[in-house]
This record gives structure tokens, C-alpha cells and sequence, in this order.
């Protein structure tokens, strides 16, 4: 089933009745909207005078619902995950931080080549030169001791968004890295939420370390995702559209991310459901079950 994304950019007072998310607003002459909670995957809350009760909170929790919130950027900034997202999860846990290093290096390039592979595919899309990324894909050593992946990440944003003077991936960089900062952000929720459902610790890495970021994990398994945002960035861009700032009808499209179709295992599934199984193919590596995680595959 695919989970909605429910955004609120205005002043707004949320609560709950009736199993029902239900949102009025006091400064518009609006009759109050509602939402069946176990139907949300996703609630964004980017205005500051948004008004929200424990209530929904603790159902919003309870049906594992991720909730983001955003900062005067605009930009998500803070999640809201549960404590308990599986009933194994102390199991998976341990089984997750007994991981031993060799292990963690093979999974790590295992997730480089896909999401190189996937960059490569992108680019064939678009009709532009793939060749290095598919030779680069194919050399990716266990742990990704020659950093291929940043390697190929340069070349792969030089040649997507040639046409745009002055464009560098960069955080602060020139648009249309404020929809591609954007997009990440959701895809990291994404991410979060279905590591919380497959019972492990978002905060503990394969790959990244850093005792200040509590989403290691995430920021790893993502990495063979961001292609497909950076194609639905890339369709935007290729509109015409003003892309200078990140407004509304800009954010509904990047809000669409966690519903769009990708291929994984050769069927056709919702990212977000895709995500899930990405996850819980990781939870089997960690296991023992499997030497394997499941990513999905950009296709022509």
C-alpha cells in the first residue's frame, strides 16, 4: 500500500479524532480537512505557526508515521521516529552493531557500484556520455578504498547539469541544488523511517562515521536512491520552470518521492515500499541470512 505525504505550509491546528488526522486553519475561512492516520507515511510541517497535539503525535508514532519538520530555510531539519519500530528489535540491533568489518566493507561496495550504476543509467537517459561511470562501476574494491564513489559523483553532476554556468554540487550552491538539498532531505527520511520499521539503528553506519550524526545508516543506504531524485530534478529543471526558489508547486513535485515507481528485483514498486525492502535485505546481511542488499535499478 502506498503511504501518503501530507505538507503543511501554513498557519494551521492539527489534532485528532476518530483515528482521523484533522486540520483546521484559523487564519483562512476553511472548512477542517482530515486524513485517515493509518494511511500517512509522511507529515511535513514547514510553517513555525503550526499547532500540533500530543494526541496526534503519539498516533502519528504509533502507525510509524515520519514526522518532519522544517527550518526558516524551508529545508527539512528534524524527524520524528519511534522508539520501538519492530517487535525484534533488540535482536536486530545486536545483530546489526556485531557486524564485523569485512562485512560492512562488502555491503559499502555492494551500495557504491549500485548507485554508480544507477548514475551511469541517468546519464544514458538523458542521452549524455556514461562510459567512465560504467567502467568506474565495475572497479569499486571492497570498502571502496579508491573513493570512487566521490570520484564518480563529481563527473556524474558535471555532465547532468552541463548547460547550468556556474553549477557545483554544494549545499549552498547555485539552483538547482536547493531542489536537489530538498530532495535528499526527504529521501533520507524515507530512509530513516524504513531502518526504524526493519528494527535497526539509523545512527550506526557501514560506511559513514560521525558522533554528530544520528543518521549514518541512512546517509549510507540512500546513496544508490539519490539518482532517482536527481532524475526528478533534472525533469523539473528541464521544464523551464523557475527554479531559483524552492516554492510551493516546486515542493509538491519533490514531495512525490517517496510514491515513485522503481524497478527492484525486476518488478516495478513505490520507493517507498522499494526502501523497505532494501532495508530488510540489509537486516539479513547483518543476520547472516544473505550476503546481499537488495537496490533497485534505474532502467532506460
Amino acid at each position: 500500500m502506498i503511504k501518503r505525504t501530507l505538507f503543511f505550509g501554513k498557519p494551521a491546528y492539527l489534532s485528532t479524532r476518530n483515528e482521523q488526522l484533522v486540520a483546521t486553519y484559523p487564519e483562512e475561512d476553511k472548512e477542517e480537512r482530515t486524513a485517515a492516520i493509518e494511511d500517512l507515511g509522511f507529515v511535513v510541517l514547514e510553517n513555525s505557526q503550526i499547532t500540533i497535539t500530543t494526541g496526534l503525535l503519539m498516533k502519528l508514532v504509533q502507525n510509524k508515521t515520519a514526522v518532519i519538520t522544517c527550518d526558516k530555510q524551508h529545508l527539512p531539519r528534524g524527524f520524528l521516529q519511534p522508539l520501538v519500530g519492530h517487535t525484534e528489535q533488540t535482536e536486530r540491533m545486536r545483530h546489526q552493531l556485531n557486524a564485523s568489518v569485512p562485512l560492512k566493507k562488502q555491503l559499502w561496495q555492494q551500495t557504491v557500484q549500485a548507485k554508480i550504476e544507477n548514475q551511469a543509467q541517468h546519464l544514458l537517459v538523458q542521452s549524455k556520455n556514461a562510459l567512465k561511470l560504467k567502467r568506474w562501476a565495475k572497479e569499486v574494491k571492497s570498502g571502496d578504498a579508491q573513493n570512487h564513489e566521490a570520484y564518480a559523483a563529481a563527473y556524474y553532476f558535471q555532465e547532468l547539469f552541463i548547460g547550468i554556468e556556474g553549477f557545483s554540487r554544494n549545499q549552498k550552491g547555485v539552483a538547482p541544488n536547493n531542489l536537489l538539498n530538498y530532495g535528499y532531505a526527504i529521501l533520507r527520511a524515507v530512509t530513516a523511517r524504513a531502518l526504524v520499521s526493519s528494527g535497526m539503528l539509523p545512527s550506526v553506519g557501514i560506511f559513514h562515521r560521525n558522533k554528530y550524526n544520528a543518521f549514518c545508516l541512512a546517509d549510507d543506504i540512500m546513496e544508490a536512491y539519490r539518482p532517482f531524485v536527481d532524475m526528478l530534478v533534472y525533469d523539473l529543471v528541464a521544464t523551464g520552470c523557475q527554479i531559483e526558489e524552492l516554492n510551493t508547486q516546486l515542493k509538491t513535485e519533490l514531495l512525490q518521492i517517496p510514491a515513485m515507481d522503481v524497478v527492484i528485483d525486476g518488478k516495478k514498486s513505490p520507493l517507498m515500499n522499494a526502501m523497505s525492502r532494501t532495508t530488510n535485505s540489509l537486516y539479513e546481511c547483518f543476520y547472516g541470512s544473505s550476503r546481499r542488499i537488495l537496490y533497485p535499478e534505474l532502467k532506460l
